[in-house]
């Protein structure tokens, strides 16, 4: 069967109370700031309630044809938030979302020890572990107990493999996580694909890819596969300013 998949678009959550204090730890240099809890109970915090409502207009704009038809959230809190605001907006402009499903393959990057540890908690706590992670680059880095970015792509392939070979909706949009985004676009960049060095991903961003119908792997793919090419990465026109 070949895949009716021709858009994929993919949505970083809003702003979450642990990017907020990361943020204020980066600023001050505060090594006692850190997160509580778990990173999957992580929720959004204020301005990123705000930043989902403006995906969720975002989301209504998007004429009927063009609207994607499936949501795939991560497990993790914030993401699953940031589409039931989305949502919430979309219905207050009278639009019925479509059914979401959750993935677990979506979930953040899994840090072990250093969960929910800015750079300031992990330098004062485990320096060692800091000049390990500088030395080997954000990508090949995995933490004890936690992923590199290289085993994040492992699993966000084999997802998409799953995606593109079912009988899809045609246009699907996933909300998840920066090391997602980044894992998404490198796995759909194809083999041979540099790994990605610093890609940012802006909180509540929006990145597509659309079916590449002219392309020669397209038309000589016969067993369901379809080539996505990138349209638009990380962008926040949507956010006016917030």
């Amino acid at each position: 069967m070949r895949s009716t998949l021709r858009r994929l678009t993919v949505v970083r959550h809003g702003q979450s109370t642990a990017n907020a204090l990361w943020a204020r730890a980066l600023e001050t240099g505060d090594a006692e700031l850190v997160g509580e809890g778990t990173d999957a109970e992580v929720r959004l915090s204020p301005l990123g309630v705000e930043q989902a409502r403006a995906l969720g207009r975002w989301f209504a704009a998007v004429s009927e044809g063009e609207r994607p038809g499936l949501v795939v959230c991560s497990s993790y809190a914030r993401a699953v938030e940031t589409w039931d605001v989305m949502a919430g907006s979309a219905r207050a402009a009278g639009i019925v979302p479509p059914p979401r499903l959750v993935d677990e393959r979506l979930r953040d990057r899994e840090m072990g020890v250093l969960e929910l540890l800015p750079p300031p908690a992990v330098r004062a706590r485990a320096p060692e572990e800091a000049a390990r992670r500088e030395r080997l680059g954000e990508w090949f880095y995995r933490p004890p107990g936690g992923e590199s970015l290289a085993d994040v792509a492992l699993r966000v392939r084999d997802f998409l493999t799953e995606l593109r070979a079912g009988d899809t909706a045609g246009h699907v949009l996933l909300v998840a996580h920066d090391a997602v985004v980044i894992a998404v676009r490198h796995v759909l960049a194809g083999i041979g694909d540099p790994v990605p060095d610093d890609v940012p991903v802006p909180n509540a961003s929006v990145s597509s890819w659309e079916r590449d119908t002219g392309s020669s792997w397209e038309r000589d793919t016969g067993d369901g596969g379809t080539r996505l090419r990138l349209v638009e990465f990380g962008s926040v026109r949507h956010l006016g300013g917030i």
